[in-house]
């Protein structure tokens, strides 16, 4: 129904720059929630940013200041611009987008994922 693909990632010093996108597919990104998770080895998935239907958005406190997420409803995309990058935000990037159902509830689609890695 949906599908979520990121790009933007690669290798970059510490203080570099990186501006991830998830393209979605379907009519439907812009009536949903989406967000920014990360997954380092050994580690849990955790939510880096999120922004809501609205606009509204949140941020891990560990990415404050240095993250910006956005989106174009136009373009079907999601970014996220990091800046001041530090070698522990070193992880594979998924895109996140939650669905709404008439039942109740939603159901959550994920990307592949994109691969960053800092380096000291």
């Amino acid at each position: 129904q949906v599908q979520l693909v990121e790009s933007g990632g690669g290798l970059v010093q510490a203080g570099g720059s990186l501006r991830l996108s998830c393209a979605a597919s379907g009519s439907t990104f812009s009536i949903s929630n989406v967000a920014w998770y990360r997954q380092a080895p050994e580690k849990q998935r955790e939510l880096v940013a999120g922004i809501s239907i609205g606009g509204r958005t949140n941020y891990a406190d560990s990415v404050k200041g240095r993250f910006t997420i956005s989106r174009d409803n136009a373009k079907n995309t999601l970014y996220l611009q990091m800046n001041s990058l530090k070698p522990e935000d070193t992880a594979v990037y998924y895109c996140n987008l939650d669905r709404y159902t008439y039942s109740g509830g939603y159901i959550e689609y994920w990307g592949q994922g994109t691969q960053v890695t800092v380096s000291s």
